[in-house]
């Protein structure tokens, strides 16, 4: 499956917050609720102070789902790892500007197996640290909370970053998609739409209710 550029808004359901005692059921519940992309937070306890899984359970889950799987590294060198999650089923794979010494040697790392790339920042970094592989990206994660836990607050001095990457991402006639991921909800998720976001990461906001489709309409633009 591939995001078109247009102005429809994508949600990514959150593996994190799902019943870890039937990830299959959950994720085949996601996606048929309407989910467009399945959202895989990988933590390491160095990078982010938790751990969660990492390729084996991408690779158990994988053949049940025909969904995007969309796999965060908040992991320290993730060079390590990128062909490991890329067998394992990963499409997208993103990784943290904070995390590697060799940004450009990485996203081409992953682009060189065929796999979407991106780049993930956190609230205190500033999108500098991308103008020199933006052309590069296929999507940039903007974390509206600080990585290593889910069900945080939304900080909401991050959407002025949103509108500026916006801008920039116009102004440079990309594709490059804006996905934003922590503490979004149906009250945040207007607002970081509003700014430019394409695809919301949203966990407990979904997997936290009864029903999955309500939820995930819950998310989307008004019509």
């Amino acid at each position: 499956m591939t995001l078109k550029p247009n102005n429809r808004i994508f949600i990514a359901p959150s593996l994190l917050s799902a019943d870890f005692s039937k990830l299959a059921e959950e994720v085949k519940a996601v996606e048929k609720a309407g989910a467009d992309i399945l959202h895989l937070d990988i933590m390491d306890g160095l990078f982010v102070p938790n751990i969660t899984f990492g390729p084996l359970v991408i690779s158990s889950i994988r053949p049940h789902s025909n969904l995007i799987f969309d796999t965060h590294l908040m992991i320290e060198s993730p060079e390590r790892y990128i062909k490991d999650f890329a067998n394992a089923g990963a499409d997208w794979i993103s990784i943290h500007a904070e995390a590697t010494k060799h940004l450009h040697r990485v996203i081409w790392k992953i682009k060189e197996l065929d796999k979407k790339a991106g780049v993930a920042l956190n609230p205190h970094t500033p999108l500098d640290i991308i103008k020199y592989v933006l052309e590069d990206l296929d999507f940039v994660l903007i974390m509206t909370v600080n990585p290593g836990f889910g069900g945080q607050k939304f900080i909401k001095n991050c959407l002025p970053k949103i509108r500026e990457l916006k801008k920039i991402i116009e102004e440079k006639g990309l594709n490059t998609l804006i996905q934003v991921d922590g503490g979004i909800n149906s009250e945040t998720a207007p607002e970081v739409i509003k700014a430019g976001a394409r695809i919301l990461v949203a966990g407990s906001a979904i997997f936290g209710k009864k029903d999955y489709a309500k939820a995930i309409e819950a998310l989307k633009p008004s019509t």
